[in-house]
């Protein structure tokens, strides 16, 4: 039962990168595809993160567990910020750019990261508020009972909807715009709503780990509502959790569960007749896809024409090659992926 569950999981994990990289491709598309897929992907990453979670209760562990969760996040993040920064000067430079003040603007913004930098590091948001919306959850589960839990997530979700709207209807403009009128540093705001989808990924573990024909309908019911409700205008939902865009109470919750919901069910039932194991592939280099997709294109996309079919297939399998070629040729470079494993304690055998 538990490799099941690692198949699918890994399956879907997998399916959902090739939708980030989907979702960041740069041409118009004439199905509003990439609207579609941000109703959920990102949450239901989220979702999927809390459903492994672990509470630590003793305190000596604590320690342990935000060491190892920081040496799997933040250490990948940092080692591809700076690998991509250097790429990205020594073509500043190579192209005649010689302005020092451009470089510590540059430098400044990286160092504030989240929804303040853009282009080839467009998707490292998502690794800093995973890493905040970890330890969040685990000081919640740590500190108080299952009944103040909810009643913090409940204002942690009411207080990002208060922000969003500031962003979105107070500010106003362009969300990316709106939501850099909003100083914060890795976008720690995000994981206040973050946090509430790592929680239903973690509360509702027995309905994720075996999504029954009932949830499966409930959720198919209410995806194909709310594409049928958009797409002849009734409502038009938009969903960016990097630039705040989440300020719709209701639907915030219901669609992105719904389609996760959907997604995890199919896999559930698809991994049991067949072999997805090119999806798990994708999944186990899953880092370097995120973050190297979108640097791929703004390398090649000068030097070669293609659509989204192109722009998909560099975007997964160059960076696997990148992953493959990390692991066994830098030091420590299973270490860089993300591969961190704490030691454990052998207790000496008594003599």
């Amino acid at each position: 039962m538990t490799k099941k569950r690692l198949t699918w999981v890994d399956v879907t994990k997998g399916f959902l990168m090739i939708l980030v990289v989907i979702g960041h491709y740069p041409g118009e598309l004439d199905f509003p595809l990439a609207k579609y897929i941000y109703w959920f992907h990102m949450p239901a990453f989220f979702i999927l993160s809390g459903l492994f979670f672990k509470p630590v209760v003793e305190k000596g562990l604590m320690k342990a567990a935000i060491h190892k969760r920081f040496m799997q996040l933040i250490v990948p993040y940092l080692f591809f910020l700076v690998s991509i920064t250097l790429i990205r000067y020594g073509m500043e430079i190579g192209s005649g750019n010689l302005d020092i003040s451009w470089y510590l603007n540059d430098l400044w913004a990286l160092a504030v990261g989240g929804r303040f930098i853009r282009g080839a590091y467009g998707v490292f948001w998502f690794v800093t508020t995973l890493f905040f919306t970890y330890l969040f959850f685990l000081w919640l589960t740590k500190t108080f009972n299952r009944r103040k839990q909810f009643v913090l997530l409940a204002i942690f979700y009411l207080i990002a909807h208060f922000e969003s709207i500031v962003a979105m209807h107070v500010i106003g403009g362009k969300p990316s715009e709106a939501a850099q009128s909003i100083p914060m540093v890795w976008n720690l705001d995000v994981a206040l709503m973050a946090v509430v989808y790592f929680a239903v990924g973690y509360y509702l573990k027995d309905m994720w780990m075996n999504v029954t024909k009932r949830w499966m309908v409930a959720g198919l019911v209410v995806s194909v509502t709310a594409i049928l409700l958009d797409g002849i205008g009734v409502i038009d939902y938009r969903l960016s959790m990097k630039f705040l865009r989440y300020d719709h109470f209701v639907l915030d919750l219901a669609i992105p569960l719904s389609f996760t919901i959907v997604l995890v069910g199919i896999f559930q039932r698809f991994t049991t007749r067949m072999s997805f194991s090119w999806l798990q592939k994708v999944e186990k280099h899953s880092l370097s896809i995120m973050y190297l997709h979108i640097l791929m294109d703004k390398l090649l996309n000068d030097y070669f024409t293609y659509g989204l079919i192109g722009y998909t297939a560099i975007g997964v399998f160059i960076p696997i090659i990148a992953s493959i070629l990390i692991k066994h040729l830098l030091p420590n470079g299973k270490l860089l992926l993300g591969g961190f494993s704490p030691k454990k304690e052998t207790t000496p055998m008594p003599t």
